[in-house]
């Protein structure tokens, strides 16, 4: 028998059971019908953040950035790469340090773009500064997980 993960949705927050050998089908959220995998980054707010980072059963990547940050900027478009390349095995989000202090505090941001690996609810890795290339960031995370 699989193992069933616990995916939360990134539309509506629903947590999901999914068989981990199914989650590369294009699993729907029970609730909202929609994808619980969009190849994109969501970003998260102080609300949703915990129940990302408790509830998923897959590791949750986190890309701290702020809107004012001309190296977050130049590495939207890379990490929005790596999402594409990582999903289902991971679920990567944004958190913008400016509207959610807190969370930024929480977890010592000094600077930024700072990407931060979770795994069980727990940090296993951090990366402060810029990284340009989708396919860097993935095995960047690939190489934290193993």
């Amino acid at each position: 028998m699989s193992d069933v993960l616990q995916i939360v949705c990134p539309h509506d927050d629903a947590i999901n059971r999914v068989p981990s050998t199914r989650l590369g089908e294009g699993p729907k959220c029970g609730q909202c019908k929609r994808p619980l995998f969009t190849g994109e980054p969501i970003d998260l707010t102080t609300a949703r953040f915990d129940r990302h980072l408790t509830k998923n059963g897959i590791p949750l990547v986190v890309d701290f950035w702020a809107p004012w940050c001309g190296p977050c900027k130049m590495m939207a478009p890379a990490y929005k790469e790596a999402a594409k390349l990582l999903e289902p095995h991971f679920r990567l989000a944004k958190v913008d340090t400016d509207a959610e202090q807190a969370l930024g505090a929480r977890y010592h941001i000094r600077s930024i773009p700072t990407l931060v690996v979770f795994s069980g609810g727990r940090e296993i890795a951090r990366q402060p500064g810029a990284m340009t290339s989708g396919a860097g960031i993935a095995a960047w995370v690939r190489s934290k997980t193993v």
